[in-house]
């Protein structure tokens, strides 16, 4: 289990709910209930981690809760 902020929201033009990890760029998911879309976000997490090891990108370590102006 990766401890990445996870912001998860309503998204009236998918008709899904979304989950996103913004510490890693383009790392999204959407369901059709709350737990689908943070249940497919954790497979998107391991395969961006997965890819991300393959291809040499940096991996950033989870920073916890993401500070906002």
């Amino acid at each position: 289990m990766y401890k990445y902020e996870i912001i998860l929201f309503w998204s009236a033009e998918d008709d899904a709910f979304i989950a996103e990890a913004p510490e890693l760029p383009g790392c999204c998911a959407d369901g059709e209930t709350k737990l689908k879309a943070l249940e497919n976000l954790d497979v998107i997490i391991e395969e961006w981690i997965e890819t991300a090891k393959l291809t040499g990108r940096d991996i950033p370590e989870p920073r916890g809760r993401l500070k906002f102006a």
